[in-house]
């Protein structure tokens, strides 16, 4: 096996969090990088900084592409992490703002030139149809039903038939703000049979973390640490291949597909992005925050 510290970069490029704003963008551009580490005083990675973050309103430097592959929503849960709210409405139309939680979504791939949606759907499925019938968007959207809950990848199967080489697959309840364009580009760059998006995650104790030996003797205290992780954000760019480890009509999750590509030797690639581009409003506190990202309390 090759040594980590030939294939490694050994003077990797960093910034710190008062880094100078014109500087940064010029190292962006005369680098041709689309992501950046932000450290912390002990070299620790504290977040990431992307494209988006460092040219805000600089948007015609850098053109929107089109994704060119088909946007599949993932809207047949019930959303038990929302209740009450979803004992009345499906998880999709749940209210950010003046609209729905997937009209925000799609609004996102729209800048992207989507024009078309699947939408998968079983819970309260009537209603989220009945909603866009009476919408009468500008956009497409079929419908994928769901004779049975069939997990969080099991309704994939269904799309087989109607796609050519990838799909790009999102829960209905995270709002993900990145270069959907770069995402895609990513995936088929690197070859990955599935590319999970993952975001930065900063989790701060507020108290000192002791650590003990056999006994109950203390040998480290840790005063009130920080750590820093890559969570699943629940989109996802799929090979269509992938698909075919799929059961039919068979309840089947994301993590299963995952481990089958793995088992069989696939490419399952992360794209990583900062913290503050992910929400999962499918979760009370993250819900109450995309709120008040909407009503202009917190910086977007």
């Amino acid at each position: 096996q090759t040594p980590v510290e030939r294939v490694c970069n050994a003077a990797p490029f960093f910034v710190t969090r008062n880094c100078d704003p014109d500087r940064l963008k010029k190292e962006f551009q005369e680098k041709a990088i689309s992501c950046v580490p932000v450290v912390n005083g002990k070299k620790e990675i504290v977040d990431l900084l992307f494209w988006e973050d460092v040219f805000q309103g600089d948007r015609g430097k850098k053109p929107v592409r089109r994704i060119g592959i088909p946007v599949v929503i993932m809207a047949g849960g019930q959303g038990t992490r929302l209740d009450p709210f979803t004992r009345i409405l499906p998880k999709p139309l749940i209210p950010i703002g003046d609209k729905t939680v997937v009209e925000i979504i799609i609004d996102r791939f729209l800048e992207f030139g989507v024009k078309k949606f699947y939408l998968t759907v079983n819970h309260k499925s009537r209603i989220i149809k009945s909603y866009f019938e009476e919408l009468n968007p500008p956009y497409a959207i079929e419908y994928v039903n769901e004779e049975m809950p069939l997990g969080t990848a099991g309704s994939l199967k269904l799309l087989y038939p109607k796609v050519r080489s990838s799909l790009l697959v999102t829960n209905c309840d995270v709002l993900v703000k990145i270069d959907y364009g770069e995402l895609v580009e990513h995936h088929q760059k690197n070859r990955n049979d599935l590319t999970l998006v993952a975001s930065l995650r900063n989790y701060h104790i507020p108290y000192g973390i002791c650590e003990i030996a056999n006994g109950g003797t203390l040998t480290k205290i840790t005063e009130k640490p920080e750590y820093s992780f890559l969570v699943n954000t629940g989109m996802y760019v799929i090979r269509k291949e992938v698909l075919n480890h799929i059961p039919s009509r068979q309840m089947f999750h994301i993590t299963q597909l995952i481990e089958k590509i793995k088992e069989t030797g696939g490419k399952i690639g992360v794209f990583p992005i900062g913290e503050e581009a992910w929400l999962d409003t499918g979760e009370w506190a993250e819900y109450k925050k995309a709120l008040e990202k909407i009503q202009g309390t917190l910086e977007p």
